[in-house]
């Protein structure tokens, strides 16, 4: 839940812990319904971990996708934990089902807003569209990657910002880096809402989408994986980082057992139900 100002990190304090289950190659996610979701613990990306529901299929995504990124990003091994960004486990370790490969920073920058915005950004590297990178601080300037390797930095005063090249050109991934956190600090949900465009019908949702309350503070979601049933409809998983910065993670469902981690998601619903968070009103949007 990390919407912020130019000046203002929201702090959210997260409790609660239950065990954890137990460890096998093939695991039944424990629900206590009878009903089996299948979790493949050796394997290490979310479509080969996680099998559909009974009667559901995933979908492919197209390999360039950010859906398929996301699908196919490197796991932590089964039943890690979530860790904040000083490296302490988080009280509530029970609402997830696993954790993305990806480092946290050790600050508290790379909260929910900054999550999505980290892992498009590893998206558009990864497939060679690093022109692309740019985000909106809060208050509505922008500040590429193109523009901050070449030297730009940017001064804040106040509310305002004032952009200068004082540097020479860097493209090191340290560089990148500082980029990415300095996006961190003057970035969040209310940007990102702004640089997403809205999702009107439930049969567009994908991976890659999101699901947003802009704010300060103000949370969001990502849609992760996909599948859908013979008379098309659809199921989806959901990914997060939170207050404060900790590892980003795939959610489960405590809301329908029977068949978490995977979520009935409808964009015309009032409201919208998370492990974590509840997003009233309900509000998709897509890169």
């Amino acid at each position: 839940m990390a919407g912020k100002t130019l000046f203002t990190i929201a702090l959210i304090s997260i409790i609660s812990c239950i065990p954890d289950k137990k460890r096998n190659a093939i695991s039944e996610i424990d629900n206590g319904t009878g009903s089996e979701i299948l979790v493949h613990t050796d394997k290490n990306t979310i479509k080969e971990r996680f099998s559909a529901p009974q009667g559901y299929e995933w979908i492919d995504e197209k390999q360039e996708s950010f859906g398929y990124f996301l699908e196919n990003f490197t796991l932590k091994p089964y039943k890690s934990k979530i860790l904040r960004y000083d490296g302490n486990p988080i009280s509530t370790q029970h609402l997830h089902e696993a954790i993305f490969d990806i480092d946290t920073g050790d600050q508290d920058l790379q909260q929910c807003a900054d999550a999505v915005i980290r892992l498009r950004a590893e998206y558009l590297v990864k497939n060679k569209r690093q022109d692309e990178i740019q985000f909106h601080f809060t208050n509505g300037d922008l500040l590429s990657w193109k523009d901050y390797k070449n030297g730009t930095r940017a001064f804040v005063n106040g509310n305002s910002v004032n952009f200068k090249k004082t540097a020479p050109f860097d493209d090191s991934p340290q560089n990148f880096r500082s980029y990415l956190n300095l996006i961190f600090n003057y970035a969040g949900t209310i940007s990102l809402n702004k640089e997403t465009k809205p999702v009107l019908k439930s049969e567009d949702l994908k991976s890659g989408d999101i699901l947003i309350t802009p704010g300060s503070p103000g949370h969001v979601v990502l849609i992760s994986g996909a599948c859908r049933n013979k008379e098309g409809k659809k199921l989806f998983l959901l990914s997060e980082g939170f207050t404060p910065a900790q590892s980003i993670h795939v959610l489960s469902n405590p809301f329908d057992k029977n068949r978490s981690p995977w979520y009935n998601l409808d964009v015309k619903a009032n409201e919208t139900k998370t492990a974590r968070y509840i997003f009233k009103p309900t509000n998709f949007r897509s890169f």
